[in-house]
């Protein structure tokens, strides 16, 4: 059984330092990493929606993100950068390395999320 994965929470596992929009949406986020990364041979699939980190976001209302238009480009970008499309499962060990490799390696983090309200933590990290 696969879990579902925004494709861009690709790129905040990767940046996560435990700052958030609160204790409890930080704390979930921190605990969905832990989990994932114990299993990186689990599978995702790739939807643009929202998923197991957005259970605990502010911006999600009754399942729907208040923020969906931005959102869905960030995940879009995700998946054409990686050569996926929504629905795709992949490894999430793999999915973690196609986002290292072909977005924050290639130095393309910024084009694809950089008027993410959390831009200045990825900014100071890469």
């Amino acid at each position: 059984m696969s879990r579902v994965l925004r494709p861009h929470h690709g790129m905040c596992f990767q940046f996560y330092e435990g700052k958030g929009y609160s204790e409890n949406f930080t704390d979930h986020m921190g605990r969905i990493i832990r989990e994932m990364g114990a299993i990186p041979s689990q599978k995702i699939r790739l939807k643009v929606e929202t998923d197991i980190v957005c259970e605990n976001c502010p911006n999600n209302e009754a399942g729907e993100c208040s923020t969906a238009d931005k959102v869905k480009r960030y995940d879009e970008g995700v998946l054409k950068a990686c050569g996926l499309a929504e629905g795709d499962e992949i490894f999430f060990s793999d999915f973690t390395e196609l986002v290292r490799e072909r977005i924050i390696d290639a130095g393309i983090r910024s084009d694809i999320c950089g008027d993410c309200s959390w831009d200045y933590i990825c900014r100071r990290k890469e």
